[in-house]
């Protein structure tokens, strides 16, 4: 249907919709590419506060132990 369509189309609408799908699929990778920094950054940050945790727990130890 799609390829019968785009034979039936002059070759400026053509040159237009290939276009228009370029874009539409830039688009979409570009979207692909902010979720996954967003995840790496979740990851980070979660990475980071176990991290603090961690750290909070050893001086507490370390704390209780000199008392």
């Amino acid at each position: 249907m799609l390829l019968l369509l785009l034979f039936l189309l002059p070759l400026p609408l053509l040159l237009l919709f290939l276009q228009f799908l370029l874009l539409l699929l830039l688009l979409l990778l570009l979207l692909l590419l902010i979720l996954l920094l967003l995840l790496f950054l979740l990851l980070s940050l979660l990475l980071l506060l176990q991290f603090l945790l961690l750290l909070l727990l050893h001086l507490l130890l370390h704390i209780l132990l000199v008392l």
